[in-house]
C-alpha cells in the first residue's frame, strides 16, 4: 500500500507533467489536499512530505484539526464547503482562503467578521457551471454584479472562481465546462480590474485534474488520490 508521502509525490509529478504539456509555467498550479474526514495524523504525514495547503468542508471538524496542528509552521487552511451564515465568524477567523462564496450576504459577513489586523481573507466565488439544481454556486450571469459589490468590501481579497463540474459528463463536455470557467474569469478581470487579483481558478479533482490544468486551473483539489478512499461518515 502506498504511503501518503508516496501519493503526494505521484500527484505532484502528475501536476507537473500536465502543466508542462499545457505549455504553462512550472509552479503555475498548486495542490490543495482535501483533508475533510481525515484524522490529524494523516495531515501531519502529508505536512511532513511537504504539503502545506489543506482543504476542509466541515467547520467543527476543521477547527479541531487547526487547533491540533497549530504548531506546524506555514500550514494553510482553505474552507471549501458550503458557507452557512451562522458559521461565517469562525470561518473568517480561522482560514486563509474560502473557495465557496456563492452570494453577497456571505461575502459581507466574512468581511465584517475578519479581524482587520489579519491579512485579507482570500476568496473565490463558487460557480454552478452546469446550472445543476443540486449544486451550490452562482450562475455565470450573476457574477458581474457580485464581483463589483465584493470588490468594494474591506478585509477580503477576491482571487477568482471555483467550480465542481458534473463529473459524469463526457470528457469533451467536462473540458468545455472548465474552459467556460476560465473564459469567465478572463472577462471579469477585463471588466473589473480593481475588484481584486482575479488570478485563481480552483477546479479539478483526483479524476480530472489533468483536463482542468490544460484549461487553466491554478488550484487542484485532491483528496482520494492522496489519502485513499474517504471513510464512511458515522
Amino acid at each position: 500500500m502506498s504511503s501518503i508521502a508516496d501519493n503526494i509525490g505521484s500527484v505532484t509529478r502528475r501536476i507537473q507533467k500536465a502543466t508542462l504539456q499545457a505549455g504553462r509555467e512550472p509552479g503555475a498550479v498548486q495542490l490543495l489536499a482535501v483533508s475533510k474526514a481525515r484524522p490529524p495524523d494523516d495531515l501531519h504525514e502529508a505536512y511532513a512530505a511537504g504539503q502545506r495547503a489543506f482543504g476542509e468542508s466541515y467547520l467543527q471538524e476543521a477547527l479541531a484539526k487547526i487547533e491540533a496542528l497549530a504548531d506546524l509552521d506555514g500550514i494553510e487552511w482553505h474552507f471549501i464547503g458550503p458557507v452557512q451564515s451562522n458559521k461565517t465568524r469562525q470561518i473568517a477567523s480561522a482560514f486563509s482562503w474560502v473557495h465557496s462564496v456563492d452570494r453577497l450576504k456571505i461575502a459581507r459577513r466574512l468581511s465584517e467578521q475578519r479581524d482587520p489586523g489579519m491579512p485579507p481573507l482570500n476568496i473565490c466565488l463558487q460557480v454552478n457551471i452546469n446550472e445543476e439544481d443540486s449544486k451550490s454556486g452562482s450562475r455565470i450571469t450573476e457574477l458581474p454584479e457580485l464581483v463589483a459589490a465584493i470588490g468594494e468590501l474591506p478585509n477580503l481579497k477576491l482571487r477568482g472562481l471555483m467550480a465542481i463540474p458534473d463529473p459524469d459528463q463526457p470528457e469533451a463536455e467536462l473540458r468545455t465546462s472548465f474552459r467556460k470557467l476560465a473564459n469567465t474569469l478572463k472577462q471579469l478581470k477585463t471588466d473589473y480590474p480593481d475588484a481584486g487579483p482575479l488570478d485563481t481558478l480552483s477546479m479539478g479533482m483526483s479524476g480530472d485534474l489533468d483536463i482542468a490544468i490544460a484549461e487553466g486551473a491554478t488550484w487542484v483539489r485532491v483528496g482520494t488520490a492522496l489519502f485513499g478512499k474517504r471513510p464512511a461518515k458515522s
